[in-house]
């Protein structure tokens, strides 16, 4: 009878012993990596991510405000906060026209933090319009002392005047010191000949092909003008046999429309290299996509990657998405991974244009590669709180 308490005890060790360890294990659970998916909670198109030093990031698109542009904010490029309504065409240096064609085309912002103020570039359609042209887009420039405005133009006029429609602004802080400023000429009124448009109207498409090419050039070091004259960066192949061709030219050839686009470039430096990312294609199309070339002078000339189009829908992949493009670039929290954001079209989003973000790399070799379009989850940025 006196081993029986024996026993008990043991049993009652055991016990607390189970239950210390179930209490344990719940409590010492190993952390699950949170992840998130594309398409993220913004819905705009031709987005822009501008990372404040030390602060948070600020995205800017088209679309999302009357006459004029939002923004978001977040602290780990997944969860977006919007912001509201940061720039107003009719500020007081307002020089667009808000009754013009596509409710004065307000596009495609870009915001750069210089010498402590904040500067928006833009496309908008230009109110001075003698000629009542249909697309008289140029670009124009605004400050604010905050990322999230109030923006305010900086003069009463576009940065200048090619004298054709402009848009898709993207400017380059080199290292030299020197500013540069990149656009797309508009594909309106500019037939351009070549063996694709020749193709087009001999298989009765098209009489002619329209095309839009990117130029860049030196901007003044107020914003206020551009120093020299523009220089042709980049343009649709001209050749069928050009490798370039087939992937840049599938707007035509799909029957979508008789345009050709190289637009929303985004360029940058690695290394000794020049990097310019740009469109391809009819961008309320399923076609979008994007391609790469490379350049010793931020002036070229570029020279197109082979392995393009780095970022294309992948609906023939058995996937969900179309329409990949205009992208920006931007960097995680931690400062370790290149990221690149755009915009595309899911099944679910219809014609409506969401925003994606997924990881791109350089090779040592310097080759781009962007590892979209993904829809599946995957890891939070690094450094993501």
């Amino acid at each position: 009878m006196k081993r029986l308490p024996r026993i008990l005890t043991g049993f009652s060790l055991l016990t607390l012993a189970l239950n210390s360890t179930a209490s344990f294990a719940q409590t010492h659970k190993p952390a699950v990596a949170e992840t998130y998916q594309n398409p993220v909670s913004v819905e705009f198109g031709d987005p822009y991510v501008l990372h404040v030093k030390g602060g948070k990031y600020y995205m800017y698109g088209t679309g999302g405000a009357r006459n004029g542009f939002a923004a978001y904010s977040s602290a780990d490029l997944v969860h977006w906060k919007e912001e509201g309504q940061v720039y107003y065409a009719a500020n007081r240096n307002g020089w667009s026209d808000s009754t013009a064609a596509w409710d004065g085309a307000y596009w495609a912002p870009e915001v750069y933090e210089y010498k402590g103020k904040f500067y928006m570039f833009y496309s908008a359609q230009w109110k001075d319009n003698p000629h009542h042209e249909e697309e008289n887009f140029r670009i124009g420039v605004a400050v604010a002392d905050k990322p999230i405005g109030p923006f305010i133009d900086i003069h009463k006029r576009p940065v200048f005047d090619p004298g054709y429609p402009v848009i898709d602004a993207n400017v380059l802080f080199d290292k030299n010191g020197k500013m540069y400023l990149y656009y797309s000429r508009c594909c309106y009124k500019h037939p351009v000949e070549s063996e694709v448009a020749t193709w087009a109207k001999q298989n009765g498409l098209y009489n002619s092909i329209e095309e839009s090419w990117v130029y860049g050039v030196e901007l003044k070091p107020d914003f206020s003008g551009v120093i020299g004259e523009p220089v042709l960066l980049l343009r649709p192949p001209v050749k069928m046999d050009d490798k370039q061709a087939e992937w840049e030219s599938r707007s035509v050839t799909s029957k979508e429309v008789n345009r050709r686009w190289t637009e929303g470039s985004v360029a940058f430096k690695k290394g000794d290299t020049y990097y310019m990312m740009y469109s391809a294609n009819y961008f309320g199309g399923k076609n979008y996509a994007v391609g790469y070339a490379t350049s010793k002078s931020p002036l070229g000339p570029f020279t197109k990657a082979a392995n393009n189009p780095v970022l294309q829908k992948n609906v023939d992949k058995g996937g969900v998405v179309t329409g990949t493009g205009h992208n920006s670039i931007t960097y995680s929290p931690d400062g370790k991974e290149m990221l690149c954001v755009y915009h595309a079209r899911t099944s679910a989003s219809g014609d409506k244009r969401v925003v994606f973000i997924d990881r791109m790399k350089i090779s040592k070799d310097g080759m781009l590669t962007v590892e979209g379009p993904t829809t599946a989850p995957q890891a939070m940025p690094g450094g993501s709180r």
